[in-house]
């Protein structure tokens, strides 16, 4: 075993983030090695999980350390393709320390039944799970972006998008999938599950109305 997998084996948040992973895959929310997941390991790093691993059988040495410095990404192994868009979203907030992007079938249907940039969840009382919804009368957003197999570009638009108004927690990618966000990696969980249960009751509200 070489160092980098020793030290992986003692990371408190390669351990949790491991068990956040077998988590997720029990909710049938990452199919097929679908996904990537993340937690900072310091200011301009942070470790990503090895392209093509199934989520639901993740261990230490299948997160590899990544690292960011005046614009450029550095990558130990194979990571995830879309290791850019979390390296962006970790520079776009010092306080995000975990990023979960999941693949669900409710969320990427719903994703393509709608055009707009953004989509308005109001009247749930599950709206409070998303840090900084306090009521379920509050408008609660969530951001919808085109899929696009250009991973740095679509970092770029959502940069774009922040630097008018920060992104709700979570973002939706067309056909593709959900990316979620928190200040702990607890609270990404949280923000994973809550998204996708407003998303599940819209789904079944826009079924039962139609």
């Amino acid at each position: 075993m070489n160092n980098t997998a020793q030290l992986h084996q003692l990371n408190p948040n390669a351990i949790a983030l491991c068990a956040a992973g077998r988590w997720i895959a029990s909710r049938h929310w990452v199919p097929a090695t679908g996904g990537n997941f993340s937690v900072r390991s310091g200011e301009h790093s942070a470790l990503v999980t090895a392209s093509g691993k199934d989520k639901g059988e993740l261990s230490p040495q299948d997160l590899l350390p990544v690292s960011w410095q005046d614009g450029k990404l550095s990558c130990t192994g194979k990571p995830s393709a879309e290791t850019a868009l979390h390296a962006q979203l970790y520079q776009l907030d010092s306080g995000i320390k975990a990023v979960l992007h999941t693949h669900s079938v409710q969320a990427t249907v719903f994703s393509r039944l709608f055009h707009d940039d953004s989509y308005l969840f109001c009247g749930y009382e599950m709206q409070k799970a998303i840090a900084g919804n306090v009521s379920h009368e509050q408008p609660c957003p969530l951001a919808l972006f085109d899929n696009t197999q250009d991973i740095p570009a679509l970092a770029a638009q959502v940069k774009q998008r922040w630097q008018k108004q920060p992104l709700n927690k979570g973002l939706l990618v067309r056909g593709h999938g959900l990316y979620v966000w928190g200040n702990s990696l607890d609270e990404a969980k949280r923000h994973l599950e809550g998204w996708e249960f407003l998303i599940h009751c819209e789904l079944e509200r826009i079924k039962l109305t139609r």
